[in-house]
């Protein structure tokens, strides 16, 4: 059991934090936040007319082409990616690593950096410039499913189980990050920014791709381990759960910011519009899908046309927020999340949709992933110095500072290790920030290429980090979840 003096004094049902706990979040959270606001002021003003060096892009930067669609070429690249990361995958899990590390190390390996070294007539045969813009327009259609059931595990009813220790895991888990992704920006800023990025862009974008966490990783790495129904588990998805929703309204702002410069809508609007509508999506379509359970409830079973007005939603929610000029995924989340929490039925829409966006779509995202991250970018000392730093940075912001916190929230030193090697797990979910950015222009594709190293180290990393820990010991197991 918790101790009191280290966590918090109970009066009645409600925890009183007290003055450690306090203390901690002050340190943690407050003075970061200020800190972020410094730097971003002072980046602005003295780095504003530093001149950026003009970075060449390649084919595997832009991954767009005007030529005519190639059906046959298509659909054999959609069956070489579902061989290439079926078979990675597998490896992968016989490695001990989960089978995301495989399927995104097999995406590395068909693009330029493998393949188009090794066999570069084949890889351009396969691979064609100006056929990528069709895998990218696939890839889209398999991040919106997996967004919405991304969504559909969010459950807020996983943060009042936790409580002050999630609280302060997740917050601290997105402010040290994201203050060490602003300092980073000063250095990287006039070495790798894009021109025409403003340095206020730039900084929030590297410090929210630095407090991204792979919640859908996390999860079956700790179903793996046996640790979901475990203290560690349920703290550790609470946080993750919180720094997923964080981390993703931050960069709607920062989306919002960038095409509000681009186009005739204005941030006020944009802002405006997005608040109505989550407004509406929780006051409105909440209720109106209760309904769906309902009907659940009397058939027992999810239909086809159930299905199909559940799509329709979705596709509804995603088209309003990219027309608010955020981003199709942001209302793929929202909608996912707004579906009622029966477990039956989650289990059935999930069972419908998870064969055809984990087998088929996603492993084509990770293909042209890897088809725009070209290692041969990074060609000299100094810029694998950036790509070191970059993942030191990554490293040090997430798994120190959720560990640190951990601590303080009353978890022994093991336990915050363990969960500040959870949240330093990255995945798929940085991997589509950072497609993201490379698609608007704020970052260039060599700090693509460097940022993509960074998410496939802190994710492989895990397994041995955890074993070395000993995340399966039976101090940590025996430590049951308390309600």
């Amino acid at each position: 059991m918790t101790q009191p003096s280290l966590l918090a004094l109970t009066v009645g049902s409600w925890v009183v934090p007290n003055r450690r706990w306090i203390l901690g979040y002050a340190l943690m959270v407050g003075a970061p936040i200020l800190a972020l606001a410094a730097i971003l002021e002072y980046g602005a003003s003295s780095l504003a007319t530093t001149e950026i060096p003009a970075l060449a892009r390649d084919a595997a930067g832009s991954g767009i082409g005007g030529s005519v669609l190639n059906l046959v070429i298509l659909l054999l690249q959609i069956a070489i990616v579902v061989v290439a990361a079926r078979s990675a995958g597998m490896i992968a899990r016989r490695i001990g690593q989960p089978q995301v590390v495989g399927e995104m190390a097999a995406g590395i390996l068909l693009g330029p950096s493998f393949l188009g070294v090794w066999a570069p007539q084949l890889y351009h045969a396969l691979f064609p410039p100006g056929s990528l813009g069709h895998l990218g327009t696939l890839s889209q259609v398999g991040l919106l499913l997996f967004m919405f059931m991304v969504g559909m595990e969010f459950d807020p009813r996983m943060l009042r189980k936790e409580g002050h220790a999630a609280f302060l895991i997740s917050h601290v888990s997105i402010s040290v990050p994201f203050l060490l992704g602003a300092l980073l920006a000063l250095y990287l800023y006039p070495r790798l920014a894009e021109q025409g990025v403003s340095f206020t862009e730039f900084a929030l974008f590297i410090g929210a791709a630095m407090s991204i966490t792979a919640f859908p990783v996390l999860a079956r790495i700790l179903s793996e381990r046996n640790l979901l129904r475990t203290k560690v588990g349920t703290v550790t998805l609470a946080c993750a759960a919180v720094d997923d929703v964080t981390a993703w309204c931050i960069l709607a702002y920062i989306l919002a910011m960038v095409r509000a410069n681009e186009a005739a809508v204005s941030l006020w609007t944009t802002m405006g519009g997005l608040t109505l509508f989550v407004l509406l999506m929780f006051s409105v379509v909440r209720r109106l899908l209760r309904r769906f359970e309902t009907a659940y409830r009397k058939r027992g079973r999810v239909s086809d046309d159930m299905t199909g007005l559940i799509l329709l939603f979705l596709l509804a929610s995603a088209a309003v927020t990219e027309w608010l000029g955020v981003h199709i995924l942001f209302g793929a989340f929202l909608f996912g999340a707004m579906l009622p929490k029966n477990e039956g039925f989650l289990l059935q829409v999930r069972e419908k949709l998870h064969s055809i966006a984990v087998v088929l779509f996603l492993p084509i995202f990770f293909a042209f992933t890897g088809l725009r991250t070209s290692l041969g970018s990074i060609q000299n000392s100094e810029m694998w110095f950036y790509c070191l730093l970059i993942t030191a940075v990554a490293v040090a912001g997430k798994l120190g500072g959720s560990a640190v916190a951990a601590r303080i929230s009353g978890l022994s030193w093991r336990e915050a290790a363990v969960i500040g090697t959870f949240m330093n797990t990255r995945g798929l979910m940085e991997l589509v920030i950072l497609n993201i950015g490379l698609d608007l222009g704020i970052i260039s594709p060599t700090l693509f290429s460097m940022m993509v190293a960074m998410a496939l180290v802190t994710t492989l990393m895990t397994t041995p980090v955890l074993q070395w820990i000993g995340a399966r010991s039976p101090h940590l197991e025996s430590r049951p979840v308390q309600g």
